[in-house]
């Protein structure tokens, strides 16, 4: 293959200038970059770090493996558009690196119009949904959002690819086997809320995530009845009584731990069913013998029989809190990941839903 030869002199005044000339573009650039990744205003910041939350660019560098690269897209989206500054459409997303897998992040900047979104905000949220279709990339959506912003809601809600096509996506890929995680971190209303509950898997932080259509203010304004925002939709409720949620975190660092380890848990693009270590249970399995009791009228606590059973007593139980007379999650035996599914009490509505969507999960993912 022949070389290509060069007539460019770098020594000369035209190269030089040209040079010049495109590195304070590229500063430029930078600037504008640096900018942006600011996000909302330095009140805005300094309010949502108050509340005990993590920034949202503090949010995506900790969901990924550490040192991995992301790959950011529609970084200038909304640049110089409104009214006022909107950097990055109010929404950080990209391909990062999470348990060793590639998946598409998308993640609510609260601190810019309390993560509301403007029409640019859904039209980027949604290329970020074609790309991970394109790509079968599993959607992460850290969620701290207000819903649509309603002065411009005439531009938001009523077209095929508005805001409604954002869970329309969610239904579509996850039917296509793309796995669709939310993290509940702060306010989620009206449309946000419907994320959280589209998602196969859905966190949310205790004291600080909410997931209601309309807010107490508006509650009282219709009914007269005063809630608060955490009997109204807060994370308890939401993992223990509607079971719209499948796990409780205690802060924004432990719900992204368990993000990580639900993305460990997907299948893989090309399942392998050779198994991994084996590491043998962390109890005696001959204490099987002794725990269940003679009366068969007595309860125990099935949780005992899987640590005896399962290789080094891990378990990542599924929907702890909600429908607890059924215990659901993945485990590994003699190396193989396996879903249990195990009784422990009376069948009732609510342990039959989260039994129905534990084998839904574990069909999606291939996991027996």
């Amino acid at each position: 293959m022949p070389k290509l030869a060069t007539k460019i002199n770098a020594e000369s005044a035209e190269f030089q200038n040209n040079k010049a000339a495109m590195l304070a573009l590229v500063d430029d650039l930078r600037a504008k970059v640096s900018q942006i990744a600011q996000g909302g205003s330095e009140r805005s910041r300094t309010r949502h770090l108050a509340r005990g939350k993590l920034l949202p660019r503090e949010r995506v560098e900790r969901l990924l493996d550490p040192g991995a690269p992301f790959l950011e897209i529609g970084q200038f989206a909304a640049y110089d558009v409104y009214d006022s500054e909107i950097p990055a459409a109010g929404i950080i997303a990209g391909i990062g690196r999470i348990s060793g897998r590639e998946c598409m992040v998308v993640c609510n900047d609260a601190t810019v119009k309390g993560g509301s979104y403007y029409p640019l905000s859904v039209k980027k949220h949604l290329r970020a949904q074609e790309i991970a279709r394109e790509n079968h990339l599993p959607c992460v959506y850290l969620v701290d959002s207000g819903g649509a912003n309603l002065p411009r809601q005439d531009e938001v809600f009523p077209d095929r690819d508005h805001f409604g096509r954002i869970f329309y996506n969610q239904a579509t890929l996850s039917a296509q086997g793309i796995a669709q995680i939310a993290v509940v971190m702060g306010s989620c209303t009206a449309g946000g809320a419907y994320v959280p509950a589209m998602a196969d898997e859905s966190i949310i932080v205790a004291n600080q995530g909410t997931i209601f259509l309309g807010g107490p203010p508006l509650v009282k304004a219709a009914t007269g009845e005063v809630v608060s925002a955490e009997d109204l939709g807060g994370g308890l409720l939401h993992a223990g009584t509607s079971g719209v949620v499948d796990h409780l975190a205690n802060s924004d660092e432990h719900a992204l731990a368990i993000a990580r380890a639900s993305v460990a848990d997907l299948e893989t693009r090309e399942p392998s069913y050779l198994p991994g270590n084996v590491v043998p249970p962390a109890y005696d399995e001959d204490e099987l013998l002794g725990i269940i009791p003679k009366d068969t009228r007595k309860p125990f606590d099935v949780r005992e029989i899987i640590a005896r059973i399962v290789d080094g007593s891990k378990f990542d139980e599924f929907k702890k809190l909600y429908g607890d007379t059924l215990v659901t999650g993945f485990a590994h035996i003699h190396g193989y990941k396996v879903g249990i599914i195990a009784n422990n009490g009376v069948l009732f509505s609510q342990s039959a839903l989260k039994g129905a969507h534990f084998v839904q999960l574990c069909a999606k993912r291939k996991i027996p």
